[in-house]
C-alpha cells in the first residue's frame, strides 16, 4: 500500500479531506459525511471557487455558463456525462457566471459557454464553446493522468 495522499475538496461543504491515494474515486467528507465522489458537478460560486481551484490535487474543469444561454442548456447534460465518467481522475464543476460576477470577471470570461482546466491552482487550458462529450473528453486527454 502506497502512503501517498490527495486532497479532495467536498462537494457539498468545501471542506479539505486528505485520503489515500489507492482510495481515489471513494469516501466521505470528514466534515459532513457526503460523499466526496458523487460523479455529479460540483456547484460553484464567487465564495467557494478559490477552495476548490487551489486546494484540490485533482484537476478541475469548470464550466462558466449561464441560465439564459442555449448552448450552456446543450452542454449539461455533456457535463453530466463527464463528471460520472471521470469522477476518479478529474472534479468536474460548474460556475453560473450570473451568480459569481466576480469570478467570471476574474477569469475574463467573454463567451459562453467557456471551459477552463485547473491543476494545481491555476489555470491551464481553456476553450469556448459547446462541443459533445467525445470532443470534449478529446481536448482532455493531454491534461489527464488517467484519459480514456
Amino acid at each position: 500500500m502506497s502512503a501517498e495522499s490527495i486532497h479532495v475538496v467536498c462537494p457539498q461543504c468545501a471542506a479539505v479531506n486528505r485520503i489515500p491515494s489507492e482510495r481515489t474515486g471513494s469516501g466521505q467528507c470528514g466534515k459532513c459525511g457526503a460523499p466526496l465522489f458523487s460523479g455529479q458537478p460540483i456547484i460553484l460560486n464567487d465564495a467557494n471557487f478559490a477552495r476548490h481551484i487551489a486546494r484540490n490535487d485533482l484537476p478541475v474543469l469548470v464550466d462558466f455558463w449561464a441560465t439564459w444561454c442555449g448552448p450552456c442548456q446543450m452542454m449539461a447534460p455533456v457535463f453530466a456525462q463527464l463528471a460520472e465518467r471521470h469522477r476518479t481522475d478529474l472534479r468536474v464543476a460548474k460556475l453560473d457566471t450570473d451568480a459569481a460576477p466576480h469570478t467570471s470577471a476574474q477569469f475574463a470570461i467573454r463567451s459562453i459557454p467557456t471551459v477552463i482546466l485547473f491543476r494545481g491552482g491555476r489555470e491551464v487550458a481553456r476553450t469556448a464553446g459547446a462541443m459533445p462529450l467525445a470532443q470534449l473528453e478529446q481536448w482532455l486527454t493531454p491534461y489527464l493522468k488517467n484519459a480514456g
